[in-house]
Parts: C-alpha cells; sequence; structure tokens
C-alpha cells in the first residue's frame, strides 16, 4: 500500500446565522475523525465574520484507502445527515494525494501534475514567501508586544504561508503555469 498521504478538502458553505450550531457540530466530528485509522492532521479555516459563510476543513491521511474509509464511513454520514440542515450548498468534498490538491482546481477534473513539477512549483511559490512573510510578520508580532519565542513565531509564520499558498498563491499561480504543468 502507497504512504504518500491523501488530504481530503471539504467545503462547507453555512446558512447565515449557524455559524455556533456548526461549530458545535465540529467538536462532535472532530474526535471521532481524528481517532479514524491513519489520521493524521485536521484543519479548519473558518469563515470571514459578517463577510464570507465559508467553512473549509482539510483532513490528511497517511493512505487514500483510510482516508476513503473515513469519508464513507457510517460517523460521517451519520454527521453529515445531522447537519444538513445548516448547510447552504451540499457538503463537498475532493480527495487527493500528497499536495495535489493545490494542483487541482474544484472545477477541474484533470489527472494532477507529475510529481516534480509539483515540486518545483510548489518550492518556487514557498521560497519568496518564507523570505518576505518573516520580514513582515515578526516585526507585527513584537509590535503587538509578543515575546519572541522561536516557536511561536514559526506558528504564525508557517500559517500565514499555508493561508497564502492553500487559497490565494497556488490557485492563481497553477492556472497561470498551466500550459507546462499539465503538459
Amino acid at each position: 500500500m502507497e504512504k504518500d498521504g491523501a488530504t481530503a478538502v471539504i467545503s462547507h458553505h453555512i446558512i447565515e446565522g449557524k455559524d455556533q450550531e456548526y461549530e458545535n457540530w465540529l467538536d462532535e466530528i472532530a474526535p471521532l475523525c481524528r481517532i479514524a485509522e491513519g489520521h493524521i492532521d485536521w484543519q479548519i479555516i473558518r469563515p470571514i465574520p459578517g463577510l464570507t459563510y465559508l467553512y473549509t476543513v482539510i483532513i490528511r491521511f497517511d493512505t487514500i484507502d483510510n482516508l476513503k474509509r473515513w469519508m464513507e464511513s457510517d460517523d460521517r454520514k451519520r454527521l453529515i445527515e445531522k447537519i444538513r440542515p445548516l448547510l447552504a450548498k451540499d457538503d463537498s468534498y475532493h480527495i487527493r494525494s500528497g499536495l495535489d490538491f493545490l494542483f487541482v482546481t474544484e472545477n477541474d477534473k484533470a489527472v494532477p501534475p507529475v510529481r516534480w513539477k509539483q515540486f518545483l512549483v510548489t518550492w518556487s511559490a514557498i521560497y519568496p514567501l518564507s523570505t518576505i512573510i518573516p520580514l513582515i510578520l515578526i516585526p507585527l508580532l513584537r509590535a503587538l508586544k509578543m515575546p519572541p519565542m522561536r516557536f511561536v513565531d514559526s506558528f504564525f509564520v508557517s500559517g500565514v504561508i499555508v493561508l497564502l499558498m492553500v487559497y490565494l498563491i497556488m490557485p492563481r499561480y497553477a492556472k497561470w503555469i498551466r500550459g507546462w504543468l499539465y503538459k
């Protein structure tokens, strides 16, 4: 069995005013997901209050088989049915191996590009971010009176880099170099 890892990017459009009920539901489903075989990571990107209503849940498992087993499990199906009245759109998710989810858009059914191209593109996007973001963010953290602590600084810097990569940089960058990337 291949151990490249697998990622599911789940999008839930929440009906306005139902955020707290959704947060309570997340508290119910998260422990079940975390104890599922092969679970590695769980991240939630919350909507901007009063502006957006999209929750994005990113879960990672050690194999595609384990991820699919969780996504098709009775526990998840039961909890999706429970949350359905709070959703403006149906439960939507995409499963990708490794970092493929950065290269294939929601509407794109194409096969992800070869790994070496994914590597070069990801590296070429992360390098400038890993150079620039600390120069901007660290002084901001100091201005907010946060004491210099390497692990805390790294936590915020890496979080901003991942946020920018997933939501801003990679969707546009992959589209811009699509001709070479998918050749």
